[in-house]
């Protein structure tokens, strides 16, 4: 009889950045469908992951998503939410809180990040005393001297498309040593699971390397080098149909009231990234335009050539932002937006 590994990946409850988290389940072949429905509910010790008290210490982790793992033989990844004993949903899990039961929502995320190199505890490339030669070469880069860490991407590239998530590129980013990849789903739940998936293998492939993940905003602080962000790309009926510049700008006005409700979800230190500066918009105001990548919200050039139709980009979710409460946020203020009566009449034409 064969065996199946299954890594049961979760968050922890660690502040003001929860943590990945796994462990391995072992089950026979003959009971394996692949099936997220078919598999068990399992547990572990919340006491040890900031979850629970040791008097009570018991969660429970909820499959939700299923791909194979590659980089394993006989293995596959399973994305849980965690739940407290009694089955509710646990005060730490940001993908229960999103509400998109009709699968309206599109999401794609732009995940940046730097390959931080143990010994020297800077990002790769950068020597051990000062600094590489400014920003410019290494956007896009090719060479040694403009692109460090490329093997651990590529064969990162290369387990995410094996596994089925549905990377859409990847590329080197501004800064030495930061890299970036974008995924999209037509769910937001789902874009979610993926970006937590491939942030988990990310980690797990630069183990190999003796390299570790930084996802802080601005690691290397009050400098002159870009930070990581997390550009939230999405998109529901009214914005991908309506071919109304009134629907998108209504859309936009609806987030200037809640600035502080999204950013208290956009990961910390965000104040060391959003400053007005490296295509940022300061963090205490809203803005959005047309191809402004200083605003808050970009508005793509393509949605304008198609007549206005298409998406938006949010541009201050930053690196280590949780991907299911960032679509939860921008699910709700989307909702919000009181939109035209034609506009809205069209949306439910479309879902009908």
């Amino acid at each position: 009889m064969g065996k199946i590994k299954l890594e049961y990946v979760w968050l922890d409850g660690y502040k003001p950045t929860q943590s990945l988290r796994s462990k391995t389940k072992i089950v026979s072949d003959s009971k394996f469908t692949g099936k997220v429905k078919d598999l068990d509910m399992w547990s572990f010790d919340g006491s040890s992951t900031e979850q629970a008290s040791g008097g009570k210490s018991d969660c429970l982790l909820k499959p939700v998503f299923i791909c194979p793992d590659p980089a394993r033989v006989n293995a596959y990844i399973v994305m849980c939410e965690v739940l407290n004993a009694d089955g509710t949903a646990h005060a730490t899990n940001g993908r229960a809180t999103i509400q998109d039961n009709d699968g309206d929502f599109w999401f794609g995320f732009e995940q940046e990040y730097f390959l931080w190199d143990i010994e020297t505890d800077k990002p790769l490339g950068f020597p051990v005393n000062g600094y590489p030669a400014p920003q410019g070469p290494y956007y896009c880069s090719v060479g040694a001297k403009n692109a460090y860490g490329r093997d651990i991407v590529e064969e990162h590239l290369d387990i995410c498309l094996e596994a089925g998530l549905n990377v859409e590129g990847i590329n080197a980013e501004v800064a030495a040593g930061q890299w970036e990849f974008q995924i999209f789903a037509k769910n937001a739940k789902e874009a979610g699971d993926q970006i937590w998936v491939a942030r988990y293998l990310l980690e797990r492939t630069a183990e190999k390397y003796g390299v570790s993940i930084n996802w802080h905003c601005k690691p290397l602080g009050a400098t002159d080098w870009n930070g990581s962000g997390m550009h939230a790309n999405f998109s529901n009926t009214a914005l991908r149909t309506s071919g109304s510049k009134e629907v998108y700008d209504t859309i936009c006005k609806a987030f200037a009231p809640v600035v502080k409700e999204h950013i208290a979800v956009y990961g910390a230190d965000n104040h060391l990234r959003l400053t007005g500066k490296h295509e940022t918009q300061t963090i205490d105001k809203f803005s959005y335009g047309v191809s402004d990548r200083g605003a808050s919200i970009r508005i793509p050039i393509a949605v304008t050539e198609n007549g206005w139709k298409g998406w938006l980009e949010d541009r201050r979710p930053n690196s280590a932002a949780d991907p299911y409460k960032v679509a939860a946020v921008i699910i709700k203020t989307v909702k919000s937006a009181k939109l035209p009566t034609k506009a809205a009449a069209g949306k439910k034409l479309a879902k009908a």
